[in-house]
Order: C-alpha cells, then structure tokens, then sequence
C-alpha cells in the first residue's frame, strides 16, 4: 500500500467516524439536501432542450440534437443588443444605488441612542419589502398619473409640464431603481446592523478618549467591521446582475416605453410562454444563468485575492 492511498484511507475513516459521531447534525441538513436535490438540480435535465429542437410529442430525451443553432440565432436576432444592454444597465444602476445607500442607512441607523426613535425608523423602512409588488406598480401608477397623480399635481403647481412618467422610456429605469430602494432599503440594511451590533463598544471608548470624532469612529471602526459582511454580500449581488426581477418590469412594461424596458427575463417569457418557442426561450434563459455564474465565479476570485474574503 503506498502512503496515499493509505492517507486516502485514513482520511475515509475519519470522515466516516465524523458523520456516526455528528448523525444528529446530518440529519438535520438531510430535509434541505433532498430539497436541493429534488427541486434545483433534478429539473436541470430540462435544460438539454436548449441545445435540441424541443418537441412535445418526441419529448425532451427523444427531439433532435441542433447543437448551438438557438444560441446562434439569440446572438445575431434583432433584440440581443436592446437586451443585453437593458439588463445590464438596470441592474447595474440598481447595484450602484441601492447597495451603498443600505450601508450607509444601517450605519446611520446604528448611531441612534434613542431605541424608541430607533425602532419606529425601523419599521417605517421595513414595512414597504411586505408590499406586493402588483400593488406596488400599482401606487407608483396612481401617483405618477399624469392627470391626477400628485407628482404630476406638484408640477403643475410650480409652473412645469406634466410627465407621463410611466410611458416615458427615459424615465423607466430611474423609476425602476428607486421605487427598489424606497421599497427594500431597510430590509436590506438588516444584515449590516447586525454586524455593527458585533463591533466592540470598548474601540468607541478608545477613539473617544484619545479625541476621534463621531465620522472619524465610523470610517475607521465600524466601516472596517461590518466589510467582510459588505464583500460578501457585494459578491453574492454581482453573481445576480442578470437576473433583473422580471415581475416588476413585467408589470412596469408597456408598448411605450418597451425600449428601455425590455430585458433578457421579459424576452425569455415572450418567446417562450407566448411564442411557444421553448427550446429558443430555454437557450436564452441558460446563457443569462451562465453569464452571472461567471460573474459570481470573476468577482469571488478578485475579493479574495484583494480582500481575503469569498464564498468558498
């Protein structure tokens, strides 16, 4: 027996000892493995319809091989370039936004001393990521009007012309982007108050003592505290840059403004579900799965090797 393969035995044995030693804590992660297993990676099979000429009567294993034709005719058809470039663009606009405004709120929200005040912010911005998002498309339609809603009501008050913000494609992605962080940054501001509150109060202490102001314990307290938790989560939305949330812009969309509107989920719903097109629609939807995989795989690399910090 050569030394690895009784390394590679020992190593077996010690697992083995591990998992009869830990069963209990095995068997608690069972339910989510099988979860796993059953409804994320068991569909994967489906997937082979991209690269066939899906057809329901032959079935997904029995309908012809047609290799790359359906990626072919994605990247040379009319609406790849309008697509690609809005789904870059909303998400990327989304990510610049709302991601620094949800550290900066949590850190604003974790210098308030009185907890009742505290509190009440709290649940004022939590409360809109509970609102549906059909009713959510619904007030921005209501106070957007441009007849009676109250922006366009204020404009006329001051002298301006009225805009017809939901039908103006110029406007969509703005209205997409913020009506997101009015809606989610408190929610998303969750898991970097819950760093703070690990920072040690004993560093405040010190900086107070030797004179560092309330700005300057923030930058070089707090801020370096809560960053493994910032490049995690950073990495995690980086990974999601093409999957722009399709209810939302499904709902915002109209023929009007469907040139700034139109992303890569709305398309794969319109060829696939509409159009019936499934082996086309399941190509599309596969290369915008790869492409943030490979922007979660990039960007992991990059912050590990920058700031030691990675999912894996």
């Amino acid at each position: 027996m050569d030394i690895g393969e009784g390394a590679t035995r020992i190593v077996n044995s010690v697992s083995l000892k591990g998992i009869r030693r830990n069963w209990e804590l095995y068997l608690l992660i069972l339910p989510a493995l099988v979860y796993v297993i059953v409804f994320d990676y068991i569909p994967m099979y489906g997937v082979q319809i991209a690269f066939k000429d899906f057809n329901a009567v032959q079935g997904i294993w029995g309908s012809p091989w047609v290799g790359l034709q359906h990626f072919e005719r994605f990247f040379q058809g009319y609406y790849f370039q309008r697509l690609l470039t809005n789904t870059v663009l909303i998400s990327v606009y989304y990510l610049i936004i709302s991601f620094p405004l949800s550290i900066m709120f949590a850190l604003l929200i974790n210098e308030i001393r009185q907890v009742m005040f505290k509190k009440t912010v709290q649940l004022v911005t939590y409360a809109p990521h509970f609102i549906s998002t059909v009713v959510l498309v619904g007030m921005m339609a209501i106070f957007l009007s441009p007849k009676t809603g109250l922006v366009n009501q204020f404009i006329l008050w001051a002298g301006g012309t009225p805009i017809d913000f939901m039908a103006e494609p110029s406007w969509f992605k703005s209205l997409y982007v913020f009506s997101g962080v009015w809606q989610n940054i408190g929610w998303n501001s969750i898991l970097f108050i819950a760093a703070l509150a690990g920072v040690d109060p004993q560093q405040h202490e010190s900086a107070t003592l030797e004179g560092a102001s309330k700005l300057q314990r923030i930058w070089h307290i707090n801020v370096p505290a809560i960053m493994p938790t910032v490049m995690i989560l950073f990495i995690m939305q980086c990974g999601q840059i093409m999957a722009v949330g399709f209810e939302k812009v499904f709902l915002m969309q109209n023929d009007v403004n469907i040139s700034a509107s139109d992303i890569i989920s709305t398309y794969v719903y319109r060829s696939g579900v509409l159009g019936a097109q499934y082996s086309f629609s399941a190509a599309v939807g596969l290369f915008n799965s790869v492409i943030n995989l490979i922007l979660l795989i990039v960007v992991n690399r990059i912050s590990k090797r920058l700031t030691d910090t990675s999912l894996w």
